[in-house]
This record gives structure tokens, sequence and C-alpha cells, in this order.
């Protein structure tokens, strides 16, 4: 009997139309377009200013362009999953709004939330449902409306976090196209370096808190730095040795956009040309949960049936790991 493994068939993204650029938050920041560059890679990211809306509004419109390009009826959709770190609102979830915005009426929806690891996390879940037999058509939306959590006189996090939204579908395949294994990992001793503490059940928001903008993203970079470039290169490094994968038979590494520096030492342990290596970080900054369709969307039309790819991330909590993915159809 043949194994079912899920596969990657479509591919949609949004990012919203304002530019904040290094030359904008120069005006705004005891910054410059050289210092941010050299230490991040980044040269400007996207803002979502309309009031009202949030991530799901990025969840949204990543998905009707993913409905659009192929002309998916919604309704045929199983499951609708949501990955964010910064949902619309507590209690009400973000996935279900998002699921009856675009018709996926016949859906059942979640959210799911691991920091910068959300959508590489939201992989295993949505292979694992695909696996099950279950279910066929699962519509796994990374969006982050990361401005909302942001403190724009701090000059550690300002530069770094920008707005989007990105879609793929998970469905079955027979011929050994998609996800063929994967390694992760999270550790609860990163939580004191990187959170948006208040606003929580463990810190309710009072007005002290909110007047000392204790609402918004801290983060210990130095820390974060440091055990992101070790654990996302220790991942991939292992996920290639458990497969027998070599620099030579990697497409590509669709890493995390969180730091340029990162992604290039994640890239030197793989010992991977530069070529191999998607990267549009200097474009959008970190949108958290939506790196990883974004970069999927913007080198869709470069990759080919059959290509391995590597994904991996680092966020918060500490959390982490490595997808290895044979990617499924020529664009």
């Amino acid at each position: 009997m043949t194994k079912i493994k899920a596969a990657i068939t479509a591919v949609g993204a949004y990012v919203p139309e304002y530019v904040l650029t290094n030359q904008i938050l120069e005006t705004m920041v005891d910054t410059n377009d050289e210092w941010i560059t050299t230490r991040t890679g980044i040269k400007e990211r996207r803002i979502l200013k309309e009031p009202g809306k949030g991530s799901s509004f990025l969840a949204i419109e990543a998905a009707k362009n993913l409905i659009e390009k192929t002309g998916l009826d919604p309704k045929t959709i199983d499951l609708v999953i949501v990955s964010t770190a910064t949902p619309d609102m507590k209690a009400a979830t973000t996935s279900a709004y998002t699921a009856t915005q675009i018709g996926a009426t016949n859906a059942f929806s979640f959210d799911l939330e691991a920091a910068c690891s959300s959508f590489l996390f939201g992989m295993s879940v949505a292979s694992s449902y695909i696996e099950s037999g279950r279910y066929k058509k699962i519509l796994l939306i990374g969006a982050d409306k990361n401005s909302s959590m942001i403190n724009y006189e701090d000059r550690a996090t300002c530069i770094i976090f920008g707005d989007g939204g990105g879609a793929v579908l998970f469905e079955p395949n027979a011929e050994g196209f998609g996800l063929q294994d994967e390694f992760l990992k999270s550790d609860g001793i990163g939580r004191e370096f990187l959170h948006a503490k208040y606003g929580g059940s463990a810190y309710p928001m009072t007005k002290e808190a909110l007047e000392a903008g204790e609402h918004y993203v801290f983060q210990d970079g130095r820390t974060v730095f440091k055990n992101a470039v070790s654990s996302m290169a220790d991942v991939s490094v292992k996920i290639m040795d458990r497969n027998n994968l070599n620099k030579d038979k990697i497409a590509w590494l669709v890493a995390h956009q969180a730091n340029k520096r990162i992604i290039d030492a994640t890239a030197d342990r793989m010992e991977l040309n530069r070529d191999k290596v998607m990267m549009n970080i200097d474009r959008y900054g970190n949108t958290t949960s939506a790196t990883i369709p974004l970069l999927l969307s913007d080198y869709e039309s470069k990759l080919k049936q059959g290509d391995n790819l590597i994904f991996a991330s680092f966020g918060g909590g500490f959390t982490w790991g490595a997808i290895y993915l044979k990617w499924a159809y020529n664009s």
C-alpha cells in the first residue's frame, strides 16, 4: 500500500501597502540605514496601518490570493489553521473568523501559536491530519500584525518586525512528494528573553503596565541571537544527516527571516551556496508566522517538482525546528 504524504499544492501571500523604510525609521528612533542593514539585513518592512484591521485581515487576503490563483472552491477545504502570535483578540479565534470570511464554511479551524516557529509547527500538524486520511484539503496560514505590539521608540525591536500573511494548501500525495521528516524542539528557558509580557493571563493588563509600555515586545537580542544561530543550524544539519542529504541534494533552504546573519550561519553549517538560500528579509523584515509562506510565494516560480527543501525556524519560548519537504509541483 502506498504511503500517503502531505504535499503543498498551492501558495498565496499578502503584504500591506505601507512601506516603513530604514530612512523613515531614522526620523523616529536613534538609528540609521547602515546600522540596521549591517546587523539585520533589513531595508524595509510592511505595516498594516488601517484602524480595526488585525492579523485576520492579513490571513484573509493571503488565503484569497491562493484561492484566486488556483480556482479552489473554499467549500472543499476541510480545515483552516491560522498560525499567529498576534491574534485579533482573546477567546475568539482568528481562524474561525478567517475561515468564514473566505467561504470555507465546511471547515473546522483553530489558531496555533509558537512564536516565530508557528508556521513550521503548523506544517507538522497539517501533515499529520492529511496522513491520517480523514482530511483532504488543509489551508495553513501564517499571519502576524507585529506592529500591534511594537514600541517604535525601542531601537532593539522596531527595526526588526513587519506585518504580513502567507498561505499554503496541503493535500494528499501518493507519489512520494510532500513532508518527509521533521525535527521540532522547544525549551521554556527562553521565555524571559523574548516576550510581550502584559496582556496574558499571568499578567493581565493594568493601567500602570499600559502606561509603562509593558505590553510591547521585549527582546534580549544578544541571547536570542546566540541561541537562534546554534539551534537553527543544529536541527538543519541533523535532519540532513538523518535523511542522507548533502549540499548537492538540497535545492533550497527555506529559513525563518529573523536576521540575515542567522540565516547565513545556518547555510554555512549546511555548506550551502547562497544561491540555494531563499531570502526576502530585506523587503519584509521579520513577519513572524508569515516569513516562510512569504518566501514560498516569492520563490514559487523557481521551485521544481522533486526539489528537496529544508525549512528551519527559531522563535520565542524558545521554539525551533527543521522540516524536510519534497516539492510537489512545477509552477
